[in-house]
């Protein structure tokens, strides 16, 4: 009896806040927290036109994927991501982007106080990173003008990442 509770428990699903299934996608376990589109960062744009300038979500997956090769390569900002799960990275990156393009995605991520604590960005690397995610979009294909739409949406994040 106590066996077949134990493999009835195991065998339904569990509620979690954060509604993300890390073993099954590669990721690192974390602590659970709550689920909130809000903690993207960013209101997403309207219509459908960045997202169409982006390349759709299959751009926006190309842009994360050099955007993030480029950050872990890098000799100024590599030691930051050193530590940093690879894969959830990836995974919330696309989401972040693709939420705030209007590209059809919920964001499941941190917010970004909580997502970057203790990870000591400096002003220096954070301009890197930025510089990073210019040439992974510049490699896209994506239109000068709407680089900058998305990194003026997100440069108010910033101040919620930068720790000095």
């Amino acid at each position: 009896m106590l066996f077949a509770s134990l493999v009835l428990m195991l065998a339904l699903p569990q509620e979690r806040e954060s509604s993300v299934s890390q073993s099954a996608s590669g990721e690192e376990v974390v602590e659970p927290y709550k689920v909130d589109p809000t903690n993207a960062g960013a209101q997403p744009f309207a219509g459908a036109d960045m997202a169409q300038a982006f390349h759709g979500q299959e751009g926006i997956r190309r842009v994360v994927e050099q955007f993030v090769s480029l950050n872990f390569a890098d000799r100024r900002v590599g030691e930051i991501f050193m530590n940093q799960d690879k894969v959830r990275l990836k995974r919330v990156l696309f989401e972040q982007f693709c939420y705030i393009l209007n590209a059809g995605c919920t964001y499941t991520g941190r917010d970004m106080r909580a997502a970057h604590k203790d990870m000591g960005v400096q002003q220096s690397d954070m301009n890197r990173v930025v510089e990073n995610l210019q040439s992974a979009m510049q490699m896209e294909g994506v239109l000068f003008n709407a680089q900058n739409r998305l990194l003026a949406k997100l440069a108010p994040m910033r101040r919620k990442i930068v720790g000095r």
